[in-house]
């Protein structure tokens, strides 16, 4: 994709992006003070957006100043941009090409450098976005995030294991770094590692080349809570879950807590060794399954709050819901494009605004649910004969159902007005479009009516 520059708003109303500025410019100023703010980061000025990497562009104006302000500030940066407007993942600070020339180093002598702040060993680089707060709990979820909540808070757990699995996408990375930043929230000055199983791999080799596996083992072993994500990398690495096993031991053993992720279930992972699959098979195996149609909606719409100033109709968080199916992760991607691309257009978010951006990802999850099965389960439903579809009655009780499964019909399929009218009976599409119309209306006064066309739905994508 194109790089482009982020569209202001109009007079009086700032764009997502100048808001969030305002808001991180003013916290820069109060927390490095005046003067180094007025120095080093004021001149700052916002540039090109990509919608797609997430990526936003810092202009200063010269190399020098983008140099040091990357240098002190560029991990500040990013983790304020991230946290106040998270469709920002990262940011990049370069000179304006033809921008004034100040004497940065005459504000040098002035200002010193910001003093680097010491890592703290006992602290991993968690995501600030991924705490339990934000995690949005479901049917889908419920088992592995109250496991989760347990393992990180308690002060004594039944279980230990706790290996958490799922596919790509469904929320094991956010609870692993919830846990981890829940734990250390309780106990300040505990010793948390996490990496992931790859880390784990490579980081075990450096240390057989280097002489220094007692170093390797002391630091792993040593944790208060030991997070190990992606377990499947290990599979076939002998060496490698040899290791692994005896550092599950010695963890659990100890009494400290240890958490595995990993994409599928232990009995399904091939190339591990029995005796850590028995091992982890002891503590507690929660799943994270597909999202339920209920938690995808819930999802967007905690997204959505997190996004200062993207207005998004109720309808269209509904047709995302219904269609982007495979992964949470898929739906928060496509939840960022679209607040980037509204934002850098300036175009209104509505249903064509949005097939418009995400036609591919669309055409991805689109499953061919047909017009004959909403037909039979809407009929079902109601409790009339599928034939009544496509009667000629006129009776309430089998009209109703009709204009029923004629906007489910618009809503689910593809099918143009003119065909989903054939198929019911040979009606013109005028009363197609008078049904899914009377529906629209009736859904925002009939609680009962509303509810019964939020279950078909999910029977019907289910």
């Amino acid at each position: 994709m194109s790089r482009q520059t982020p569209t202001r708003g109009d007079a009086g109303h700032a764009s997502p992006l100048d808001a969030a500025w305002e808001s991180i410019r003013a916290g820069l100023r109060r927390d490095c003070g005046a003067r180094t703010f007025d120095g080093w980061l004021k001149p700052a000025e916002l540039g090109a957006f990509d919608g797609e990497s997430g990526e936003l562009e810092l202009i200063l104006p010269s190399q020098f100043m983008a140099d040091w302000v990357r240098s002190n500030f560029g991990d500040r940066l990013t983790l304020a941009w991230r946290t106040t407007l998270p469709l920002v993942r990262s940011v990049r600070l370069a000179a304006a090409p033809d921008g004034p020339r100040p004497a940065p180093l005459l504000i040098l002598e002035q200002i010193p450098p910001a003093p680097a702040a010491t890592p703290d060993p006992n602290r991993p680089n968690f995501d600030p976005r991924y705490r339990f707060e934000s995690f949005v709990v479901g049917k889908a979820n419920e088992v592995a995030a109250t496991a989760a909540r347990t393992l990180a808070g308690s002060d004594t757990v039944a279980f230990n294991p706790l290996f958490i699995h799922g596919g790509t996408g469904r929320g094991k990375t956010h609870l692993l770094h919830a846990i981890g930043q829940a734990f250390l929230d309780k106990r300040p000055s505990a010793k948390v590692v996490s990496m992931s199983a790859e880390k784990f791999m490579v980081e075990f080799i450096r240390a057989l080349k280097e002489n220094d596996t007692i170093g390797f083992k002391s630091r792993l072993r040593s944790a208060d809570l030991l997070l190990i994500d992606d377990v499947q990398f290990i599979a076939g690495k002998d060496s490698t879950q040899e290791e692994f096993f005896h550092t599950m031991n010695e963890i659990i053993t100890a009494g400290r807590r240890l958490v595995i992720t990993s994409d599928r279930a232990p009995q399904d992972l091939d190339g591990i060794a029995p005796r850590i699959l028995s091992r982890l098979s002891w503590g507690l195996v929660a799943d994270i399954n597909p999202a339920e149609y209920e938690l995808r909606l819930n999802i967007l719409e905690a997204k959505l709050a997190a996004l200062p100033g993207v207005e998004m109709p109720r309808g269209v968080v509904e047709f995302l819901a219904r269609r982007l199916t495979n992964s949470i992760r898929e739906l928060e991607g496509a939840l960022n494009r679209i607040a980037a691309y509204a934002m850098m257009t300036g175009r209104t978010i509505d249903v064509a605004f949005v097939e418009e951006v995400l036609a591919n990802v669309l055409r991805a999850n689109q499953r061919r649910i047909t017009i004959d099965e909403i037909q039979k389960q809407v009929a079902e439903h109601y409790n009339i004969r599928k034939a009544e579809m496509t009667s000629a009655r006129r009776a309430r009780e089998v009209a109703r159902p009709r204009q029923v499964a004629m906007y489910l019909s618009k809503q689910l399929t593809p099918k143009s007005l003119p065909d989903i009218g054939r198929r019911f009976g040979g009606r013109d599409h005028t009363t197609v479009i008078h049904a899914v119309k009377q529906i629209e209306r009736l859904r925002a006064a009939d609680s009962e009516l509303d509810a019964d066309i939020r279950l078909l739905t999910r029977q019907l994508e289910g």
